[in-house]
């Protein structure tokens, strides 16, 4: 007989309870223990139960907004394990369910749906289905996209919530409309923060002749974004430093169908159109618990759109904002001086053409008109809306539109061509540092005004000045004169120098105002970094140590050292500074200013917590702070900062010293591209070039750099590559392998053995990430063939690392690898006289 165990009354009890609480917690919803990720007709889902897609970024469900005073119950998509609720979808957003009797299911005409407790359909997806209710699926992807999908049918996409957007705008999600179909993707925002029903504010792209970006309340237009040149939009402020530049796609068939998508390394960030009608882009700060506001719109008073009216500019740091352009007045003075601008400005005098038609119409003739229009010139302006386009070149563009009687402005990007309007100016803003040159067309008599009252300004202030001259010339000969401080000297030096090497690269008009570049005092970085103490010290590159500071008023910097004696001070700061000052991008480390004092030539950044990429990617104890998805976002965001150095910023740079350790990373782990001291500018018709001195970090340099000194972008891809294969790898590409083989080598003998994947760092590696990792050893090794024809250009590369095509060419065998010697033998082969450091390499070859 089995032994019998007794219990008391109490405990028994207690214990049937406890087993019961179990059963149900573990057997109650299977889907919400094990996590499914879709919907099938035999498998609905009620309101506690929810879809988690399998990268667990996004899950579907039901769900009452954050401090709502009702209990409704909406079915949506929120981002999962993040403590602030944040929706990204709503299915029946304006039909809520009043308890938590809802479902979710496939119904019996293949639809999904969502119903309530008395089994009323709320919402569907309302697609024309021609299967069986058990023929089709939901799929929650891991870019937050709810599929509905024919399961007899490879998988046929029957409709996808990314088409039917709502207040956010996600990675890989498109806007737009098709001309065909006359379809508009537009975000729309919610009534309130604790309502989800459809508010008052959508945005969209408009399909103008230039596509812009706009938000309207109910149909009125109340902001835009200026036309797309194809890499920005060109009224928005700043536009440079603006994260459009950073994974943003437009295209257009000039036949009213127009979309725009966006990539990013992380699903962590997206844009939502709030209920107040204003765009903010956000992403996820896991040290911050929080999401960071990156960019706003509108930003100011004067991104309301047409708030000065007709011939009206808006000047965001003037008291008021509102003036009428040159050659215009207020169309009405006692509401302009009272605040209230909305009809903004009319024209002083006739243009000719109108002249001319009022001579015609009083029984004139001859007489001509008079002397032809002219154009003011407004800098920095953010361009009228409604422009047309012209294919005149930069010089006939002035032209045409001077022989034309309604033109009334042009302006011409090098990015859209020759632009033109016709009737009045709408929507007109002056930027600070960015915008583009607006030409105003007014009547000659109006240019003469301005040129005489500039005489008349211009003269007294002359004379004033030549006196005070005078005065201070016979002031100086009673005192010894000073010499020059030294600093003075260097810094006058480094700006002519500066001027130098920017000249040719861009006009006048767009050279960025060196002067302006903060010079910091020697005595204020010495006492920032304790006297470049020790403790301070970040790190040693190739031309002296870095070491981390913080202002008075609390700033934290990184402040590079130059070494006096690695006789490359001057020419590398100047370089440096050249190159770094006009770049503005998330990928690329933020230059603060520099210092020039004595023998004493230091670069302040900002300053990256995390330090470079290599001192996480070779440390046996940091290597596991790099999680698959981390290393892929980082070679992801290099690819970004090298596009725009390559091809997006107003100067083609080549970096030549790419490589992990000038890699910093953000709190985040961000990729920042630094040390810009080799870079080299290219002219807009220059692809490649060569040079007597070549410089750089051995294992990194291209070969037909490192023994010809011929440099392109492709130069900078080879480094790409092999940092690539250090990422995934996590080791040195001096790393000696099996059988001595250096990295390129060893990477190459598992591509052909079949076993790209077993390359992955240990302690990243997953069966699930094997086809991505042996993909991205692919595209390393695509970088580092050995010809330079052969190896991808940077957007190729930001293609395949973001898109799951699998048909990527084969790679040919790497240079390394195919010459099969070590460092110490390359150098001894060459002619050349090699000066090495732990970092760097300089080398002069005769040519």
């Amino acid at each position: 007989m089995e032994p019998v165990m007794v219990f008391p009354v109490n405990t028994s009890r207690r214990f049937v309870v406890v087993l019961l609480l179990l059963a149900a917690f573990s057997c109650f919803s299977p889907r919400l223990c094990s996590g499914e990720d879709r919907i099938t007709f035999s498998t609905p889902i009620n309101d506690s139960e929810t879809l988690l897609c399998k990268s667990g970024i996004f899950r579907f469900g039901f769900f009452t907004p954050v401090n709502s005073t009702t209990r409704l119950r909406y079915a949506g998509i929120w981002y999962d394990k993040i403590p602030i609720q944040t929706v990204v979808w709503v299915a029946n957003k304006d039909t809520p369910i009043n308890d938590t009797s809802g479902v979710i299911s496939i119904s019996d005409d293949g639809n999904l749906v969502v119903t309530d407790g008395r089994n009323r359909r709320l919402w569907s997806t309302n697609v024309n289905v021609t299967v069986a209710s058990n023929a089709t699926w939901v799929h929650l992807m891991d870019t937050g996209n709810l599929m509905l999908q024919d399961n007899r049918n490879n998988g046929e996409i029957l409709w996808e919530s990314f088409k039917h957007p709502y207040n956010s705008f996600l990675p890989r999600m498109n806007l737009g409309t098709d001309g065909r179909t006359k379809e508009n993707l537009r975000l729309t925002s919610w009534r309130s923060d604790q309502d989800p029903s459809t508010g008052n504010y959508t945005a969209g792209l408009a399909p103008y002749t230039f596509p812009e970006l706009l938000i309207w309340k109910n149909t009125v237009p109340q902001w835009r974004s200026g036309p797309w040149n194809g890499q920005v939009f060109i009224g928005l402020p700043d536009m440079d430093s603006l994260l459009f530049l950073d994974g943003f796609n437009l295209n257009s068939d000039n036949q009213g169908t127009v979309s725009m998508s966006y990539t990013n390394g992380s699903f962590m960030y997206h844009f939502n159109l709030d209920p107040d009608g204003a765009i903010y882009q956000r992403d996820w700060s896991t040290s911050m618990r929080g999401w960071r506001i990156g960019v706003r719109f509108p930003s100011t008073p004067c991104d309301a759109y047409a708030r000065c009216g007709q011939y009206g500019s808006c000047h965001p740091r003037e008291d008021p904002p509102c003036k009428c352009v040159k050659g215009f007045v207020p169309r009405n003075n006692t509401e302009w001086n009272a605040g209230n601008w909305s009809n903004g400005c009319v024209r002083r005098a006739p243009l000719q053409c109108e002249r001319q038609r009022n001579v015609s119409s009083n029984g004139g003739g001859g007489g001509g008109g008079g002397k032809r229009d002219g154009f003011l010139k407004l800098q920095k302006m953010k361009v009228p809306i409604s422009a047309e386009q012209s294919l005149a070149n930069e010089q006939n563009c002035p032209k045409v539109c001077l022989d034309n009687c309604s033109c009334t402005a042009y302006a011409y990007d090098r990015g859209i061509g020759c632009m033109l309007w016709n009737g009045n100016l709408l929507d007109m803003q002056s930027f600070l540092g960015s915008g583009i040159d607006l030409n105003i067309r007014l009547a000659h008599s109006e240019l003469q005004t301005h040129g005489k009252r500039a005489i008349m300004i211009t003269a007294p202030v002359v004379g004033v000045a030549f006196v005070a001259a005078v005065c201070v010339l016979l002031a100086c000969r009673k005192f010894k004169k000073r010499p020059e401080p030294q600093k003075d000297r260097s810094a006058e030096l480094l700006f002519k120098r500066m001027e130098e090497l920017t000249s040719g690269n861009e006009s006048a008009s767009n050279q960025v105002k060196l002067k302006e570049l903060p010079l910091f005092e020697f005595q204020v970085l010495a006492t920032s970094t304790d006297n470049f103490s020790l403790r301070n010290k970040l790190g040693q590159g190739g031309f002296g140590p870095v070491y981390k500071g913080k202002l008075p008023e609390g700033q934290e910097i990184a402040v590079k050292r130059l070494s006096r004696a690695s006789g490359q001070g001057l020419e590398e700061l100047m370089n440096e500074v050249v190159v770094i000052s006009k770049l503005q991008h998330r990928n690329l480390v933020k230059l603060l200013g520099c210092c020039i004092e004595g023998e004493e030539r230091l670069l302040v950044y900002e300053y990256m917590p995390k330090k470079s990429l290599d001192a996480y990617l070779f440390d046996p104890l940091k290597q596991k702070i790099l999680d698959w998805k981390t290393r892929l976002n980082i070679m992801e965001g290099i690819c970004r900062g090298l596009l725009y150095l390559h091809r997006d910023s107003r100067l083609k740079i080549i970096h030549r010293d790419l490589k992990a350790s000038n890699i910093l990373l953000d709190e985040n782990l961000n990729p920042k591209i630094s040390d810009f001291g080799l870079a080299r500018v290219f002219r807009a018709n220059e692809d490649e070039a060569n040079t007597r001195r070549v410089v750089g970090t051995y294992g990194y340099m291209s070969p037909e750099y490192a023994m010809e000194g011929i440099f392109s972008e492709k130069s900078d891809v080879f480094s790409l590559g092999v940092i690539f294969l250090e990422i995934i790898s996590g080791r040195r590409n001096s790393h000696k392998e099996e059988n001595n083989l250096n990295l390129l080598a060893y990477v190459w003998k598992l591509w052909n053995e079949g076993e790209a994947a077993s390359l992955a760092d240990r302690v990243v590696f997953d069966e699930r990430f094997e086809k991505e990792i042996t993909k991205c050893v692919q595209i390393g090794l695509l970088c580092v063939q050995e010809v330079a024809n052969d190896r991808p250009n940077v957007s190729t590369v930001i293609w395949m690392l973001t898109t799951e095509n699998t048909n990527l060419p084969e790679p040919k065998q790497p240079f390394i690898a195919k010459r099969g010697v070590s460092e110490a033998e390359s150098s001894d082969q060459s002619s050349q006289k090699v000066s090495i450091n732990d970092v760097s390499l300089t080398a002069v070859t005769g040519r």
